[in-house]
């Protein structure tokens, strides 16, 4: 007898997940509902879109949106039926389609008096550590100010080597960038099924399930449309990359209506797959696991006590620096008789350190010429060791 859904060990948590208590959304949509199914730009959805997430932002939360869609628009606006191969047919495309993509989706959230900014990223990107703070630096600021950040694939300057082959990916990678709590995928189907719903009539949809969880892949099949390049496996194994910081995943329709305003209010859609670790407790448990350090900041008594007090470490408070480390290195805090009592992640290399420590924040600018945070580690980005 066929091995039906619900008899799957797939881990299910003993709580459902509740995505009314998150703070930061990452919403991804893919290129099969921006372009209506490859029939044109699917205008209106857009600002429909845009309508739910000014809504969403309305109750205190914060969203990030990963479009899909910048060659899929610039094949139509170009006449081409068939996705091209060749990088340079992908580069010029996207670079067709980018322009239109942008406006479309100013004029849709302007509607309701919010700011967009276009993000192009590149695997490099979001894998060279320095670039990758940059990345996330600039993104919490658009975010800090307001502003909903419209993020997507650079095509017009990747090559095989470092694109990240499917927005799937990239949305998991911004949720892990920016600590966000839940990553939503709208794709044109419902959810994950048991098995491939157009071939299988006792497929089941996959309602919960622990993220990273193999069956999960098994169920997944293949590939995706001739629009995308993605397919529910990307999107299964997104979710499992989302989780290593914290991030929950729900896949669902972006065809359902108020598909994430109801999401980002707790209502139980499409397929949640789950973190097993918070956010900020992965972040800390990789931070206390990573035993090699770059270098080492001396602290003086008071800000000691700061760090046990749950504070970030200013540079005031930084006797000496030791090391040549880039910015974002993980480093030792070493206090007052000579243990490490933390560890975290330097706002600035070990040369800028050095000019900064025993300044207050507000000399910064004038040492460096510019300032990238007020602190010498936040303390998002620390661990206390004792």
């Amino acid at each position: 007898m066929k091995k039906r859904h619900n008899d799957l060990d797939l881990g299910r948590t003993e709580a459902a997940m509740n995505t009314a208590s998150h703070r930061r959304l990452v919403v991804k949509i893919g290129s099969t509902l921006i372009t209506d199914n490859g029939l044109g730009i699917a205008v209106e959805a857009i600002h429909d879109w845009a309508r739910q997430i000014a809504r969403v932002r309305e109750t205190g939360r914060q969203v990030l949106l990963v479009s899909s869609g910048a060659i899929a628009c610039g094949m139509q606006r170009l006449g081409w039926e068939k996705r091209p191969r060749e990088v340079r047919e992908l580069q010029a495309c996207a670079a067709v389609g980018q322009m239109g993509l942008a406006q479309i989706y100013q004029e849709a959230f302007a509607r309701h008096g919010l700011n967009t900014a276009q993000v192009l990223l590149t695997h490099d990107d979001l894998a060279d550590r320095k670039r990758y703070l940059n990345a996330r630096s600039t993104l919490n600021t658009l975010l800090s100010l307001g502003v909903i950040p419209v993020i997507n694939e650079n095509d017009t300057v990747v090559t095989d080597e470092i694109r990240f082959g499917d927005n799937d990916t990239l949305g998991a990678l911004v949720a892990n960038a920016t600590e966000a709590d839940i990553l939503l995928i709208l794709t044109d189907q419902a959810g994950l099924y048991s098995a491939d719903p157009r071939k299988d009539p006792q497929a089941e949809l996959v309602r919960e399930a622990v993220a990273g969880d193999a069956a999960l892949e098994v169920m997944a099949g293949g590939a995706g449309t001739a629009i995308g390049t993605g397919g529910m496996l990307t999107k299964v194994l997104a979710a499992k990359r989302a989780a290593r910081s914290g991030a929950h995943t729900v896949i669902a329709s972006g065809r359902e209506a108020d598909v994430i305003l109801r999401v980002a209010e707790g209502a139980a859609i499409g397929t949640r797959l789950i973190a097993r670790t918070e956010a900020l407790a992965a972040k800390k448990q990789w931070l206390a696991d990573h035993l090699q350090t770059a270098g080492q900041f001396y602290l003086d008594e008071g800000a000691e006590r700061a760090l046990r007090a749950g504070k970030s470490l200013l540079p005031i408070g930084v006797i000496s620096v030791i090391g040549d480390f880039e910015r974002g290195a993980a480093v030792a805090c070493i206090g007052a008789d000579g243990r490490e009592i933390a560890r975290g992640l330097a706002n600035y290399s070990g040369s800028e350190a050095r000019r900064i420590a025993r300044h207050p924040s507000q000399e910064i600018e004038a040492l460096l010429g510019y300032v990238a945070d007020p602190e010498m580690i936040h303390r998002d980005n620390l661990i206390l060791l004792d």
